[in-house]
């Protein structure tokens, strides 16, 4: 094994270093460059983080034009949506769910590199400083800065008003953090809002199903009241109190309400029929087909049908 005529060389010899847990310095320095990464590339697109930048309810950040394609519809988008959601994991299914970042952008006189610092305390935003941003306006700025300016309830930099659960941090790393958006979000889907504090697009149908079922279930009552009397006219015939002329009113077709929609589907529909009906009796399509004849003679069938018969008065010589 060693080729020097048969020496064996022991564990101690080949293990340089003992195995051991990491020290807490080392964690937080692959922290740190786990945190470097995430600051400046985007974690779909794998593309340096450019404006506009938009973040979710965990405080992760995106370039929008990598979410717009992810929105898209299979036939129209170009990526490869389950690499997406592998690391989006439901949290993203509408614009609604994201707020765009308002990052405040300062140059380095010496490297003439763009940096995002805080527009309060004019540190530079990344891992080493703790960040956070202000929905719905989005302007991010220091955590530090953001304590300061708490009681206020507005930001200074739009006057917005905010509360304080609308504060999200930037790539939390701590664990009250990640407990905080979450309460958070627990909390909008109670009221029918998103991470954008928009009316989430579930809301208004589950309202209106309520309204429906509501309704459907005051009609039944009416309906099963032994009090109600139908309205009798001078002429003894009992009507409904739906009023009863020559010409009907168009009715909603399959269930929508609005009168203008409805209109528009049932003609939509009745040409349709109209159309199919002239297919039907085009003449190009019916001379394919074979017709009824009273005679005997198959020349006034159709072209597939016709064929030469023999008289039965004929003679054979």
């Amino acid at each position: 094994m060693g080729n020097d005529g048969g020496s064996i060389p022991t564990r101690r010899e080949l293990v340089k270093e003992a195995a051991r847990n990491p020290t807490s310095t080392e964690l937080k320095d692959k922290q740190k460059e786990h945190l470097a990464h995430r600051w400046s590339i985007c974690p779909i697109s794998n593309q340096p983080l450019v404006k506009p930048i938009v973040s979710d309810h965990s405080g992760n950040l995106y370039n929008k034009d990598a979410i717009i394609q992810f929105l898209l519809p299979v036939e129209v988008s170009s990526v490869d949506k389950g690499e997406y959601e592998k690391f989006i994991q439901g949290r993203v299914k509408s614009l609604k769910d994201v707020v765009e970042v308002q990052f405040e952008v300062e140059q380095d006189e010496e490297s003439k590199d763009t940096r995002w610092v805080c527009p309060i305390t004019s540190k530079r935003l990344g891992p080493s400083v703790k960040a956070v941003y202000i929905v719905p306006c989005g302007h991010a700025f220091s955590q530090e800065a953001i304590k300061e300016m708490q009681s206020d309830g507005k930001c200074v930099q739009c006057g917005t008003n905010y509360e304080e659960r609308d504060i999200i941090p930037i790539l939390p790393s701590t664990e009250k953090d990640k407990a905080h958006v979450l309460e958070r979000l627990d909390i909008l889907k109670s009221l029918g809002l998103t991470h954008a504090l928009k009316k989430a697009s579930g809301s208004k149908k589950r309202k209106a199903a309520d309204s429906k079922a509501t309704d459907a279930k005051s009609s039944e009552i009416r309906d099963n009241d032994p009090g109600r009397k139908l309205k009798v006219p001078t002429n003894g015939i009992a009507r409904s109190g739906t009023p009863q002329s020559g010409t009907s009113t168009p009715k909603p077709s399959n269930g929508i309400r609005d009168t203008a929609t409805a209109d528009l589907t049932s003609r939509v529909l009745q040409e349709g029929e109209v159309r199919k009906k002239r297919r039907q009796d085009n003449d190009n399509i019916n001379s394919l087909y074979t017709k009824k004849t009273t005679g005997t003679d198959n020349r006034k069938g159709d072209f597939m049908t016709r064929g030469f018969s023999i008289p039965a008065n004929a003679r054979y010589d």
